[in-house]
């Protein structure tokens, strides 16, 4: 009897440690797919930084001769002989060719943030400050949209390794983007404005969490993760590039952008970053330099296919040297 407990223990014990053991490799799996799929990103961005790099260089420069060509027209206009309302004509035209221009500019100033390489200076820093010299810049465009723009900031620092510059862009995008939700019909005058945008800091013990939150239109379940792709905007003019440039600089930092939003109840947007900042390249765990490896192999292995496919075809064809 006690020998058959004891087979008994020793088998639950064996399939205690195989279901343990499943349970580990099964958690090593997904952390190598998530690193392997940060990689593809990664190299994905990579190639479009390089590839548009030289073209974006080629479309500023007629950019910047447009809007030089349109100033000067406008003033050679300005001084000319002909009549008032040809001259408001011809002004409004030559206005719109300077607003089309610009709008082409700040479209790939933001497509360069997004596709070109990223490169953190992460130092130790108070996020309370951030977000303070933020609203105090910000605030007057929200007055102009009659929107309450509040800061509700914990009384001690809340400290963490980050790059304060980057970090503002990511938080002004975000605001940009719950002002222009929150755009329409102004409020009449002197009514105390109804829309609110507020921007809270939290500090838990291994993470920063900070939230833009506004009383907008709110978002639909099914556009949640859309609207973090380039390109994707439900506001007419718009680049469709702020959130993705704002989802890409947190998880640069290592951090994570998520969206509680419900129609017509308005959105809160949470930054998560680590406190000790992002993770070193060159100290970084083995399941992203394996992920790596695993990416490089592919893309050697790729072009030796290409070129041993290109060198078969640029062959002359083979004859055969045999009498007959």
């Amino acid at each position: 009897m006690e020998w058959g407990s004891f087979t008994l223990g020793l088998a639950a014990g064996g399939a205690s440690a195989l279901l343990l053991t499943a349970s580990l490799i099964t958690r090593r799996l997904v952390r190598l797919r998530a690193a392997e799929q940060r990689a593809l990103r990664q190299e994905r961005l990579a190639e479009l930084g390089a590839l548009t790099g030289g073209l974006a260089h080629e479309i500023k420069n007629p950019l910047s001769t447009i809007g030089l060509n349109v100033q000067l027209a406008s003033e050679a206009i300005s001084d000319s002989q002909l009549p008032e309302d040809d001259k408001a004509t011809l002004v409004r035209r030559v206005e719109t060719v300077s607003r089309e221009a610009t709008r082409l500019a700040n479209i790939l100033n933001d497509f360069l943030r997004f596709a070109g390489r990223i490169k953190l200076a992460p130092i130790e820093s108070d996020a309370r400050e951030v977000v303070e010299e933020l609203v105090d810049f910000y605030r007057p465009q929200c007055e102009l949209h009659r929107v309450v723009l509040r800061a509700d900031l914990p009384a001690a620092p809340a400290r963490a390794r980050f790059d304060p510059a980057l970090l503002k862009q990511a938080l002004l995008n975000l605001l940009i983007n719950a002002t222009q939700a929150m755009s329409g019909p102004p409020a009449a005058a002197g009514d105390a404005p109804t829309r609110e945008l507020l921007v809270r800091i939290g500090v838990l013990p291994d993470e920063l969490v900070i939230h833009v939150i506004d009383t907008g239109p709110g978002i639909p379940a099914d556009k949640h993760a859309e609207i973090f792709r380039p390109y994707v905007t439900g506001r007419k003019g718009g680049s469709g590039l702020g959130l993705a440039v704002t989802r890409r600089i947190v998880e640069e930092h290592g951090g994570r952008i998520d969206l509680y939003s419900e129609r017509g109840k308005g959105s809160d947007f949470v930054i998560r970053l680590p406190i000790e900042g992002p993770r070193d390249v060159q100290s970084g765990d083995a399941d992203d330099d394996a992920a790596r490896k695993t990416i490089l192999d592919r893309l050697f292995k790729r072009a030796n296919l290409a070129s041993a496919s290109s060198a078969q075809a640029a062959a002359p064809p083979q004859h055969s040297t045999r009498d007959g």
